[in-house]
């Protein structure tokens, strides 16, 4: 399994993670959602170069150009709701993907103890495809695990699966790294933050991504 975690790097992540980290910045719900989308398209840019081409003829107005064009079908895949501007960002770069998204919550019990609870999931067959799910928040990593697990159940096992989020809790990343494949999944962070609450919410964080971008549920 591969990981990059882009704020390790001197990279145009790190200003955008800046500010959906400033508790100032996020007052501004707006500008919350279009920094999650530039993350998305700058995550949807680095995966491109890894993906596969083709070369084809093209007709221009005055010729014919050799051009490469992409030999991968992608699939979007996003968990509701926090997710949808990555999703929006990302289809900038990938115009033509197919589109997954998914509905899951956390179910809490007592002492802060939760299930994920899976309520909708829609995609088109990820056979032979490359499927990038995402999600803002990566914590205990319960919940993009289930939704890859579900996902593979129900519509097939993907050619290779990209793992997006901008921030993860360490606990969750390594959780990730336990139960994943160790073929055919890499896993791209803007950051690793080392701590969680009892609550399970990432320390530092930035709070509640879903809450941010569209308003207290």
């Amino acid at each position: 399994m591969t990981t990059y975690v882009f704020a390790e790097k001197d990279s145009c992540f790190n200003p955008v993670l800046a500010q959906m980290r400033d508790i100032n910045i996020q007052k501004d719900s707006m500008r919350f959602r279009y920094n999650l989308e530039r993350l998305g398209y700058l995550f949807a840019y680095e995966i491109s170069k890894t993906l596969s081409y083709r070369e084809e003829e093209v007709q221009t107005p005055l010729g014919i150009s050799r051009c490469k064009v992409l030999n991968d079908q992608i699939v979007l895949g996003t968990v509701l709701r926090a997710g949808l501007p990555i999703h929006e960002g990302m289809l900038k770069i990938f115009d033509n993907a197919q589109n997954a998204f998914i509905a899951a919550y956390r179910k809490y019990g007592r002492n802060y103890k939760f299930t994920i609870q899976l309520e909708y999931l829609t995609s088109p067959s990820l056979e032979g495809k490359v499927l990038i799910l995402s999600d803002p928040m990566l914590a205990t990593g319960s919940t993009i695990l289930l939704t890859y697990q579900e996902l593979v159940q129900q519509k097939g096992t993907p050619k290779h699966c990209h793992i997006v989020s901008p921030i993860a809790s360490r606990e969750g990343y390594e959780y990730l790294c336990r139960k994943l494949p160790q073929k055919g999944v890499t896993i791209w962070l803007g950051a690793i933050d080392e701590e969680m609450t009892t609550k399970s919410f990432i320390v530092p964080g930035l709070g509640d991504a879903g809450d941010l971008a569209y308003g207290d549920k």
